[in-house]
């Protein structure tokens, strides 16, 4: 191959990052999850009363723009039948805005769509939710986990901080809405009970109730054991809950900076008896504004800003690509990282005492709540700069610091908190619970913590740390040679950072494990040289094709590939291939979300993906052959 070929794609690719830099020396490219966001906004704006019709009117457009022809709304394009749970937000929000009736013909598909696909009743828990709140619901909100276990200490066998911090985050405000069994009609909420099939009282029966006694019955007796009188507990409870999320709140008003959590925190303010011009929730409702963005010249509500994930990856990605650290696009991006990184104490330093801070967030301006992955691309953008300025040298130590005493002590990393992992949440009968309640080692924050201890620190590839950090990834290989991926689709993803991250630690192509994953690689590439994987691998827990090539899936198995060959292989060269022409694709496959949050609900398109991996994957080609 022609290296002036890979050198020109590549250049493409950088002149559309310069282009797209922002004053501040970020990238805000989108962080986009579908239409739920675009709907609870309305909802939000309505049921307090802020009539802001520009933005109203410009959600509805996006919303619109979205439905399928059979009426429905998808999580992703290859979802044949659609899904009742963005079809019932879409068809709720759509009516809330005052500007589509019942009548209108999308309004009347949306209906006949969500009949026939078992009525609003299928709708995911976490909208149920929603529709109690807001007062469509036969009873008010049912669940399962009582304000006072926030009340269980530490030294309990099981305790608020045992829940993982995005689980906790959207709990403390659930719990008090559910205390109070509140909930807020206005004049402009619309009746959607023509969407109800049984109108039965098991509204809030999930569809994932398990053997959850156990579970109940310890969390009693913890309650039990709290001295006082029942209602001084419970009031004390709600009062806890109620610090719990005023205590994390970030400067721009949002909790956590989660569009989900600010959601709920403003209802359970509400419950309260905060007016709804509160300075708490006017603030709040301001932060949630400010995360809108443009895309295909519609108007979405991000669910939280990608800002520091971006410009890390991209920062990172254009030095490998051969831009030197002093050029000015990526001086910018460097000094904003440095600006980014956390110097508060946040709740991962209840599992992880004495360590000090030094982690960076996912978004614009996350100050609490650090992550492992933002971390590592962020000390991965700043290596080169370590030795030459003492600022970096600074941040490089506290970051390394952090980063390393955030192992489980399985040997994995985690997202955001130690040793969060108590398998016994999964029985609580809460949809999604392995995604919301728990945060366990994972291949791809494992591989990746390991790729940038072998590759960007001095430490020896045999120190304990990292001998723990491969057994636990070895142990974590899948019977066909993958690896399961938690925050990416999926199997590719996961297959992708544990084996550059076993690579980086002083892994052999005669690996078996190596091996192995290598030819699972090989057996699912496509005939036009690329890969590609269905988010129905996460619901399916297996790995499932989708049936085309995406090229960011392709960047990491060709990334894959070339962290363990010599010369270029034929498998290389066909994805090396596909990816000089996807770049300038504009199709489908390129809106695939291929991030997410929670399966089987959350998927995540990052707009930024389509630029990063395919460079890296271009830059290491170059390097390396």
């Amino acid at each position: 191959m022609k290296k002036h070929h890979v050198n020109q794609h590549m250049r493409s690719i950088i002149d559309t990052l310069q282009n797209d830099q922002l004053a501040d020396g970020s990238w805000d490219y989108a962080f986009d999850t579908g239409i739920s966001t675009d709907a609870y906004m309305i909802i939000l704006l309505r049921t307090l009363g802020i009539n802001d019709e520009e933005l109203i009117l410009e959600l509805t457009e996006r919303i619109l723009s979205k439905q399928e022809k059979n009426g429905s709304w998808k999580l992703f394009y290859d979802e044949e039948e659609g899904n009742v749970t963005p079809a019932v937000e879409a068809y709720y929000s759509l009516l809330y805005s005052g500007y589509y009736k019942k009548n209108d013909e999308q309004l009347m598909k949306a209906r006949k769509y969500i009949l026939d696909h078992g009525g609003i009743e299928k709708a995911h828990m976490f909208t149920k939710i929603m529709l109690a709140l807001t007062g469509q619901t036969p009873q008010s909100i049912h669940f399962p986990v009582p304000v006072e276990f926030i009340l269980l200490p530490q030294s309990f066998p099981i305790n608020f901080f045992d829940i993982s911090s995005f689980g906790r985050a959207n709990l403390a405000p659930l719990m008090i809405v559910a205390a109070k069994k509140f909930s807020k009609k206005t004049k402009k909420s619309p009746d959607l009970s023509d969407l109800y099939i049984s109108r039965s009282e098991d509204f809030f029966n999930w569809t994932e109730t398990r053997d959850s006694r156990n579970i109940f019955l310890t969390i009693e007796q913890g309650i039990k054991s709290i001295i006082g009188l029942p209602q001084h507990i419970h009031s004390l409870a709600i009062q806890r809950a109620k610090q719990y999320m005023l205590d994390r709140i970030e400067p721009d008003g949002t909790f956590y900076s989660y569009f989900s959590a600010t959601f709920l925190m403003i209802f359970a303010l509400l419950s309260l008896g905060h007016s709804r011009k509160d300075p708490i929730i006017v603030n709040a409702v301001k932060g949630l504004k400010a995360m809108k963005c443009k895309i295909d010249g519609h108007t979405h509500m991000q669910y939280t800003t990608a800002n520091v994930w971006n410009t890390s990856l991209i920062s990172f990605t254009l030095q490998k690509a051969g831009i030197s650290p002093d050029d000015p696009m990526v001086k910018k991006a460097n000094d904003y990282l440095l600006s980014r990184q956390q110097h508060k104490y946040g709740d991962w330093a209840v599992h992880a005492p004495g360590v000090p801070p030094g982690g960076w967030g996912f978004s614009d301006i996350n100050t609490l709540e650090p992550d492992v992955d933002d971390t590592t691309a962020s000390l991965r953008a700043i290596s080169p700069l370590v030795q030459q300025d003492t600022r970096y040298r600074d941040s490089w130590d506290k970051g390394v610091y952090w980063v390393t005493s955030m192992q489980n002590s399985d040997g994995g990393w985690p997202a955001f908190e130690r040793n969060v992992d108590k398998k016994i949440f999964n029985l609580l009968p809460i949809e999604g619970a392995r995604f919301l309640l728990g945060d366990p080692s994972s291949a791809d924050l494992t591989g990746r913590t390991l790729e940038f201890l072998g590759h960007y620190t001095n430490l020896p590839k045999n120190t304990k740390m990292m001998d723990r950090g491969k057994d636990w990834i070895i142990k974590d290989q899948k019977k066909d040679g993958s690896w399961y991926g938690r925050w990416g689709i999926c199997y590719i993803y996961g297959t992708w950072a544990a084996i550059t991250g076993l690579m980086a630690c002083g892994g052999d192509l005669k690996d078996a494990n190596i091996q192995k994953a290598i030819k699972w690689l090989q057996d699912i590439q496509n005939k036009d040289g690329g890969w590609g994987e269905s988010c129905k691998s996460d619901i399916n827990h297996m790995y499932l094709p989708l049936g085309a090539s995406n090229i960011t899936q392709t960047a990491w198995a060709v990334d894959s590939l070339i962290a363990v060959h010599e010369k270029p292989t034929p498998e290389i060269q066909a994805g090396i291939e596909y990816l000089k022409a996807a770049i300038y694709k504009d199709d489908w496959t390129v809106d695939y979300p291929v991030g997410q949050g929670m399966g089987d609900a959350f998927y995540i398109r990052y707009h930024s993906y389509k630029y990063i991996f395919p460079l890296l994957a271009l830059a290491n080609y170059d390097r390396k052959y």
